[in-house]
């Protein structure tokens, strides 16, 4: 099978409804991994729109740009973090844009690859970095890091209750030899937390924690949020596409403040702070997979989909 078709992009069809996309109009997928969103918003604008593609990860660079090469110049391509959107747009000479779109889950092609170090299922290196040139591995963390912050980025991120003891039993085996794949920390995980829990592998959360720890995730969706928003048109709209509740969580909590920044007391009669909306929300709850979406594509039941407007 050709590796363009491999993963199935979440929400497709939401996506496309909610961007709206235009002909003439300008587009930012700043995850663009296989580019799949990517490829309707295009066909959408046709003849004239464009999109910035932006990823992390050179190798899904490569394979987004084959499947978007009967698009030509209209799409340009960058490695980069969607937390430098604001300065891919600057080199683009981009001041504005019609949508942007971030999807923050990570590519199935990472999961496949066992190179990548980001599966408990298939044994490799402990790596887990979204790019290559990032200075921090789960090696590092695993075989550098003391007992007592691995027990807090594994309860803090992975929302792991069994974090302490995970903790204390990553130490122990470490003291023997470094621990240097994913299948060693699996078992290692798995022989302290215990069997399955309701059909998921106990290692899940602590690679979750894990990568959002090397690869920084939720500060930099801290970042990009309020530096979205400011790149959009009036009329322009951000669609977010979370998986679990710590990413949901923080999307959630800034929409509501960019709708609502007033700072003045409740008693107060009016506004005197000053602060006006930047937004409107246009999902007042989260949209997610139907059923029908699931079924063919089951590691899309965890997205949620949040959007607003610039006003």
């Amino acid at each position: 099978m050709d590796d363009i078709y491999l993963h199935k992009s979440v929400l497709l069809d939401e996506v496309v409804e909610f961007v709206a996309p235009k002909p003439g109009g300008v587009y930012v997928d700043a995850t663009l991994g296989a580019g799949g969103h990517a490829e309707k918003i295009l066909e959408s604008t046709s003849p004239d729109g464009v999109l910035i593609g932006m990823d992390l990860d050179a190798g899904m660079l490569e394979i987004a740009k084959r499947r978007l090469e009967k698009f030509g110049n209209r799409c340009g391509f960058f490695e980069s973090n969607f937390c430098e959107i604001k300065n891919v747009l600057d080199i683009c000479a981009i001041k504005a844009v019609d949508g942007i779109l971030l999807d923050l889950g990570v590519s199935m092609y990472h999961f496949f690859d066992a190179e990548k170090g980001f599966s408990f299922s298939k044994d490799g290196p402990l790596d887990m970095r979204l790019s290559r040139k990032g200075k921090v591995s789960a090696y590092d963390i695993v075989n550098k890091w003391d007992q007592e912050k691995i027990a807090e980025i594994v309860y803090k991120y992975g929302e792991e209750k069994m974090a302490g003891r995970i903790a204390r039993r990553i130490i122990e085996e470490r003291n023997k030899k470094n621990i240097g794949t994913t299948g060693e920390l699996a078992r290692i995980v798995s022989s302290a937390a215990g069997g399955k829990r309701g059909g998921i592998h106990p290692a899940t959360k602590t690679f979750q924690a894990l990568r959002i720890a090397v690869n920084d995730e939720l500060n930099n969706l801290k970042s990009v949020l309020p530096a979205a928003v400011s790149l959009l048109k009036t009329g322009g709209r951000l669609c977010v596409i979370s998986f679990h509740s710590l990413e949901d969580r923080i999307v959630k909590e800034q929409f509501r403040c960019f709708s609502n920044p007033c700072e003045c007391p409740s008693d107060f009669i009016r506004c005197v702070c000053g602060k006006k909306p930047e937004i409107k929300i246009i999902t007042k709850k989260p949209v997610c997979p139907g059923e029908a979406e699931t079924v063919v594509n089951p590691s899309a039941r965890s997205a949620k989909l949040r959007v607003v407007e610039k006003i």
